[in-house]
């Protein structure tokens, strides 16, 4: 694997400083604005999206005949309605 040298003056600062303020090396703080910068032009996902990855990853499942209402918390606590 080859090496990046960087010639710009500012450049170098600037990953200088970044490095310093995140406690890395300057060759990990140059990877980590890469990375963050490549990140940004990858296609946003809706909500939905994320919540059905969630939902598929989690090894909770979801009863969607459950009422979460007063009476549902109430029995968390083993309480009953007066």
């Amino acid at each position: 694997m080859g090496a990046l040298y960087v010639k710009d003056h500012e450049a170098f600062r600037m990953a200088e400083q970044l490095a310093q303020r995140r406690g890395l090396s300057k060759a990990a703080a140059v990877k980590l604005a890469l990375a963050n910068e490549l990140a940004k032009d990858e296609p946003k996902r809706s909500l939905q999206e994320i919540a059905a990855e969630l939902r598929r990853a989690s090894k909770l499942r979801f009863d969607p005949d459950i009422v979460i209402d007063k009476a549902f918390y109430d029995s968390l606590n083993d309480e009953e309605d007066d």
